[in-house]
């Protein structure tokens, strides 16, 4: 009997690439598939693929489609679930695959409405579908999430993925969620895992997301005679021809020289050189795997059906597997003690702040010990400190309890507002500098966010810090990814930290230690540091 023989497996994002090989790999061991997308063309072909495959392993298995779904939109998810419900469809498997690669770009540059949909796909597509699945899932049933190792983390580090913050945001706290939703879903039976594949061979990724970091390595400083914003023009018109034959190319760089009014040679040259910056990334990429090879589409899928197996699962649960394949060399940016400051650097220096209205109590007491070391709160521009607060989580029992307005405000409380504020803080520190990058070398400026604290109390159960590491989680790669492009792309001291408040051991978190910390922030020492994220009420 085949290994899956009258289960039912839904796979996100399965007309193609790694979603398309998962969906394969359960019906080749007789499982019945659901499969869906936005677009029809290749879930239809996918469907015609998989019926050839139940014909021949003769498994009386079914394929399903439902074409124009996409994760990020609720009344389709939504839909989709009833609809299974309605036809008293029971899943045995929910795979969370769908996903985009986002803007590649330094932050300073990408648009927030791409940020935001890039977190939609990723993060909310895997929270909105997984909730919804839950209407047909029995005990036993397993949700098994793909995220990414850059997004892993290890003790006092934090791996940033340069010009993909919104992707590593989004990515950071799928892992997280996989470990909340392990807690929540006890009473149910249901299981969840995730898996973070490490690099695998795709189209997406040799035609999409290395020329795209190549492009972007490019505009920061320019290339011969083009200004930033000529080579983001340029490589918006050429970039696609790469990997086509040679008379496309040629055609395709006379229509871009004529429409740009700039020379053949000129963009030839930049073409060329793009394609050396991706050969390189991709190359370099391989060296920190042992064997220097990416995953095959097929081996993600055996890691997959594994992970589906009930045994394996039982052992699994909330746990994010493979730890890492890839030995990704980090320096430290996670910090549980703060050096203490030799003087007061906070005398003299304006600053502002962002925050929600619940943390108003916290905005003035922190306000007030600035303004105690000679700080001098602004209401408009000319600062060198900027604050934003996030507030703390509100109160619910479950996060897969909360409505999907619900959980749209958790996102952009904790992730959509501050990136939005910071975007704007760094627009302000450097005006023009999302256009020509150039500007913010040697550039100065402090931005600090402060993130939800732990809860406090003595008896704190692991679900109720594990609800927090959500978001948490959403902001440790953001801001790890953010700082990164600023020091060692943009060469510039505007630097972006993150205070998280609060102890494992519930102690109430104390605003003189968050004060203490922004002073040593605001420190010429902390600007050459590689560490960012601070957990300044921890001891150990």
């Amino acid at each position: 009997m085949l290994k899956f023989q009258n289960k039912t497996i839904l796979v996100t994002g399965s007309g193609t690439g790694i979603g398309q090989a998962i969906t394969k790999k359960f019906v080749e061991n007789g499982a019945s598939a659901i499969i869906l997308g936005r677009r029809k063309e290749p879930l239809e072909e996918t469907a015609k693929m998989l019926e050839e495959i139940i014909k021949d392993k003769q498994s009386n298995a079914t394929v399903k489609i439902f074409a124009g779904v996409d994760v990020s939109d609720e009344k389709a998810v939504t839909g989709m679930f009833d609809a299974l419900k309605s036809e008293n469809v029971n899943l045995d498997v929910v795979v969370n695959n769908a996903g985009v690669s986002g803007p590649v770009t330094c932050f300073v540059h990408a648009p927030l409405d791409d940020f935001r949909s890039t977190v939609d796909i990723h993060l909310t597509g895997t929270f909105w579908t997984s909730v919804q699945a839950l209407k047909v899932m029995k005990k036993g049933a397993k949700i098994i999430t793909i995220s990414t190792f850059f997004a892993e983390e290890r003790p006092l580090e934090q791996r940033p993925y340069r010009f993909r913050s919104p992707y590593t945001a989004s990515q950071g706290a799928k892992n997280r969620l996989v470990e909340a939703m392990s807690w929540e879903l006890l009473e149910k039976g249901v299981m969840t895992i995730g898996t973070n594949p490490g690099p695998v061979h795709s189209d997406r990724i040799y035609k999409t997301v290395y020329p795209k970091a190549a492009s972007e390595f490019l505009r920061v400083s320019g290339f011969e005679d083009l200004s930033p914003s000529e080579v983001e023009a340029a490589n918006n018109e050429i970039v696609g021809l790469l990997g086509e034959d040679d008379e496309t190319i040629k055609a395709g760089i006379k229509s871009a020289a004529e429409k740009l009014g700039k020379e053949e040679t000129t963009l030839t040259n930049l073409l060329d050189k793009v394609k050396t910056i991706a050969e390189k990334i991709q190359k370099n990429t391989s060296t920190m795997i042992p064997d220097q090879q990416f995953l095959s589409q097929e081996q993600v899928a055996t890691t997959v059906l594994t992970l589906a197996d009930d045994e394996q699962a039982k052992i699994l649960n909330g746990k994010i597997i493979p730890g890492d394949r890839v030995f990704y060399p980090v320096k430290s940016h996670i910090r549980s003690s703060v050096p203490k400051a030799e003087k007061n650097n906070l005398d003299g220096k304006r600053f502002i702040f962002g925050g929600m209205s619940q943390t108003e109590q916290r905005v003035s007491s922190i306000t007030s010990m600035i303004e105690e070391k000679g700080g001098q709160l602004e209401t408009s521009n000319g600062f060198d400190l900027a604050i934003h607060i996030t507030g703390n989580l509100p109160d619910f029992s479950k996060l897969t309890e909360l409505s999907r307005d619900e959980w749209d405000k958790l996102v952009d409380q904790f992730i959509n507002t501050p990136a939005k504020w910071t975007q704007h803080a760094l627009n302000d520190f450097v005006p023009g500098g999302s256009d020509d990058p150039r500007k913010f070398k040697d550039a100065k400026g402090r931005i600090v966010i402060i993130g939800p604290a732990l809860p406090a109390g003595k008896k704190i159960s692991g679900h109720e810090r594990a609800k927090v590491e959500v978001f948490r989680g959403l902001l440790r790669p953001f801001v790890t990814t953010v700082n990164q492009e600023l020091s060692d792309v943009l060469k510039s001291n505007v630097r972006v930290f993150l205070i998280l408040p609060g102890t494992v051991d519930g102690k109430e978190p104390n605003d003189e230690n968050i004060v203490n910390t922004i002073n040593y922030l605001v420190s010429d020492e902390a600007a050459s540091s590689s560490e960012v994220i601070f957990c300044p009420d921890e001891t150990r």
